[in-house]
């Protein structure tokens, strides 16, 4: 039996628990009977003020034919139910609260027109009173907190694997890596036409004009993303339906499922699966491997076997993208490895034991090769594959690895490479041998490279970072042409 979500929305669930009922004819009561509960206690699940148990969910699902993950699914069932929702979410936000209104109980009779103009009015007001900037305090406490919801289910997205399976269907795909002609298909599919521009605003990665129907793309490569992989970042924003982000918080988890939704369409579920649990079989899983079948980056690969580890192959893992100095850029883990936080819980920052794979790699015969390892850790023992991908800016390290057991599925097991670290708390690489204190201490003075972000504001603006000017002015020069 499946458990319950720990971020299970009530209101969502009571949603399409109602639809579910009322799409077979069911009265409350009718399908009180078929489940052994009164009539007024599954209206408290409907009306989402009352969390369902495990057992009364297996009732429900086969009372209603309908599988448990369905019923539990966060996807409103209808656009009349994801209104009624956002209405009465609103109704509980301290904004609109502070309009001191009288609560609104959206019943059958309150026509769709009028909910979407409550709900475009309250995103407005949101919009205009929230916070043009966001400390970097408040942006590590959002990282962290979208991380612990991507640790909880596995990081596997559910609703974004059905959104691009519904793509790659559209437009005929197979199996193998996608084709230039699919990607442009995949394009015009929803609505977009494609052109590729060299005087894109330096602070953006790509400008759709959603008037037109346009999307502008340079052909290049920015940082580890490839034009094809931009474009179906920039894509998956209106795949998923995205609107304007409220907050930072929502602009990064918008960003995360929009990244998702790109690795999904490029390395498909649908054929992906299959050959890894062919390589499980084989106990020669590999993400260069899975690199090489969908022509993708290497990071891309092994971020993407994070989504579908523990759903389809019954593994837990780590992921992590470091630079040559340890500074961790993104990272991931749900077998347990202990990474070095700050006090808001941010991983984001902070500098990895030199004695992990991702800093040993730098120090390797060949960088650029495969490095394999395993590490002797204070809650266990990990075998982890790091790789550096290099770009024109930096070198970065991307690390995947998995508990000791688990080294038994995956190509590189045998390695001899084997370190030791006490990281993130006792004596390790954070505090200098004893030996070369002694030597050292209070006869040096280094002089620190400045880290000025530290101190200031993140970039303001609806889209952090984005110069709209820039934007809103290289859109007139192409307007009519």
């Amino acid at each position: 039996m499946p458990s319950l979500p720990g971020d299970l929305d009530l209101v969502t669930f009571g949603q399409r628990l109602r639809h579910l009922r009322r799409t077979r004819g069911l009265t409350l009561s009718d399908l009180g009977e078929r489940v052994g509960r009164a009539p007024s206690q599954l209206s408290l699940l409907e009306n989402g003020k009352r969390e369902p148990k495990l057992s009364l969910l297996t009732s429900l699902s086969k009372a209603l034919g309908v599988s448990v993950e369905d019923l539990l699914s966060r996807q409103p069932p209808s656009r009349r139910a994801q209104l009624e929702i956002q209405v009465e979410e609103a109704q509980r936000d301290p904004v609109y609260q502070a309009l001191s209104l009288p609560h609104l109980k959206v019943g059958k009779r309150v026509p769709n027109d009028v909910l979407e103009h409550i709900v475009g009015l309250y995103d407005e007001l949101k919009r205009r009173t929230a916070k043009p900037t966001a400390t970097p305090e408040e942006a590590r406490r959002a990282n962290a907190e979208l991380r612990q919801q991507m640790r909880e289910r596995g990081n596997y997205f559910e609703h974004i694997e059905k959104a691009a399976q519904e793509t790659l269907d559209a437009v005929g795909y197979t199996g193998g890596a996608l084709s230039q002609g699919q990607i442009l298909s995949i394009v015009t599919h929803h609505g977009f036409t494609l052109r590729y521009v060299q005087d894109l605003p330096r602070s953006v990665r790509s400008v759709t004009d959603t008037r037109n129907g346009r999307l502008f793309l340079k052909r290049e490569s920015l940082g580890m993303h490839s034009p094809r992989t931009i474009l179906l970042q920039t894509l998956g924003h209106f795949v998923l339906g995205h609107g304007q982000p409220r907050d930072y918080a929502d602009f990064l988890r918008q960003r995360v499922e929009a990244n998702y939704f790109a690795a999904a369409v490029l390395i498909p579920q649908s054929t992906a699966v299959p050959y890894l649990q062919d390589a499980k079989k084989a106990r020669d899983i590999s993400v260069e491997d899975l690199r090489d079948v969908y022509s993708v980056s290497y990071e891309m690969a092994a971020h993407r076997f994070t989504n579908l580890a523990y759903r389809h192959l019954d593994l837990v893992c780590h992921f992590i993208r470091n630079d040559e100095t340890g500074i961790i850029y993104k990272a991931y883990e749900n077998d347990g490895l202990v990474f070095p936080t700050d006090d808001t819980g941010a991983i984001e920052g902070q500098r990895m034991c030199r004695y992990w794979s991702g800093r040993q790699v730098f120090a390797s015969p060949d960088r650029y090769s495969i490095y394999y390892q395993y590490t002797d850790k204070p809650n266990g023992t990990h075998w982890c594959v790091a790789h550096v991908d290099p770009s024109r800016e930096r070198n970065f390290a991307i690390t995947l690895g998995v508990p000791y057991k688990e080294s038994r599925w995956f190509r590189g097991r045998e390695t001899t490479n084997r370190t030791k670290s006490n990281c993130p708390t006792g004596e390790c690489c954070v505090r200098p041998p004893a030996e070369l204190a002694a030597r050292w201490e209070g006869q040096v003075w280094p002089s620190a490279r400045a880290h000025s972000h530290v101190l200031s504001a993140l970039p303001s603006g609806t889209f952090p970072g984005v110069d709209e000017t820039d934007v809103y002015t290289f859109l007139e020069r192409y307007e009519g042409e």
